[in-house]
């Protein structure tokens, strides 16, 4: 199992340093809720609610949105150009070192 380091910074500033398994085909929004972060997830991982949406404080490139994940940023609160959805961001080798902060609740 090869492990990858996420840091999300939470609400009040704090930051968190996640292990996460590349393994167990996991995206940023399971991590959170698996570390018990006030990531709500809602739609359960199918971009219709927002409510996981994060900024992409790192310069970690990252796949390009998906037309649903667009959607749902044109409709949700707090929106800045490096809005993502942590739903839509897998945990892939890649990725290892993201840092990302929790966009504030609606």
């Amino acid at each position: 199992m090869n492990d990858i380091k996420v840091i999300i910074i939470d609400r009040e500033g704090a930051s968190h340093a996640l292990m996460a398994p590349t393994d167990m085909n996991m995206n940023i929004m399971e991590v959170c809720k698996a570390y018990e972060l006030p990531v709500l997830g809602e739609c359960g991982g199918m971009a219709m609610c927002a409510t996981c949406q994060c900024y992409l404080e790192s310069d970690t490139a990252l796949p390009e949105q998906s037309d649903d994940e667009l959607d749902m940023l044109d409709q949700a609160f707090h929106v800045e150009d490096n809005s993502r959805l942590g739903c839509q961001i897998h945990i892939t080798e890649e990725i290892d070192g993201i840092v990302l902060r929790l966009a504030p609740e609606e």
